[in-house]
């Protein structure tokens, strides 16, 4: 599930947090939060546990930056959910590299854990990504390759979004897709199979080059209400 913007850190409603625990089809999924993309933000910590722990959820949490020695390959299997926050890409897939996280992180995807998040979260499990870890100018990111081709989020959320992207695909960048922010892609064996919104006007896009000109194909998502799943 990669979410170009929305979720617990940046929305009211619950609907796109709900749809990713109905995936599990369990009444408690165990669901565990990875803020490494922020530092181990305690606020943002918090925060995760003042959403889930009010849901027919199992919450917990992994830290990197105070890494505990716990075997990382049993912990992220053993979950049901592993979701990944917004921050700064690139220092997060170091982190997680130096850990041996991204090695756990395919095992989990492998024995059927959800591997979901939203900006940050949502770019990294694409081959290559629309970052901002490098400062104000938008750049391309190699990333896990979990999902083949390229992505963007917030793509309506911040205004320098379609622009930069449009002109790292015309660069070279694989094609793939956009997403604004409230929307999710949900992917299947390395295959989108639904996309879903808490926002009726927004949209994913795919992306790609035509000739000599960069072409969008807006996909228009289903509209998430408070049963949706």
């Amino acid at each position: 599930m990669a979410l170009g913007g929305g979720g617990f850190s940046m929305e009211e409603t619950p609907v796109l947090d709900d749809f990713i625990l109905s995936l599990t089809g369990k009444t408690d999924p165990r669901v565990c939060f990875v803020p490494t993309v922020a530092g181990d933000s305690e606020s943002y910590i918090v925060r995760f546990y003042r959403r889930f722990s009010g849901s027919s959820s199992r919450p917990t949490h992994l830290e990197l930056f105070r890494y505990d020695g716990r075997d990382l390959v049993e912990f992220a299997r053993s979950q049901d959910v592993i979701y990944v926050g917004g921050g700064n890409t690139a220092n997060m897939l170091l982190v997680w590299q130096l850990h041996g996280f991204d090695d756990a992180l395919r095992a989990a995807l492998g024995s059927g854990t959800i591997l979901a998040g939203l900006s940050a979260g949502s770019v990294c499990w694409f081959d290559v990504g629309v970052t901002d870890s490098f400062g104000p100018e938008l750049a391309s990111l190699d990333c896990l390759g979990f999902l083949s081709g390229s992505h963007c989020p917030h793509y309506d959320g911040e205004a320098a979004r379609r622009s930069a992207y449009h002109r790292l695909v015309r660069e070279g960048m694989p094609a793939g897709i956009a997403a604004d922010d409230g929307v999710a892609l949900h992917y299947v064996d390395g295959q989108l199979h639904r996309v879903v919104s808490s926002r009726p006007d927004a949209r994913a896009y795919r992306v790609e080059m035509d000739s000599d000109r960069v072409k969008e194909i807006p996909i228009r998502p289903e509209t998430l209400g408070p049963t949706s799943g």
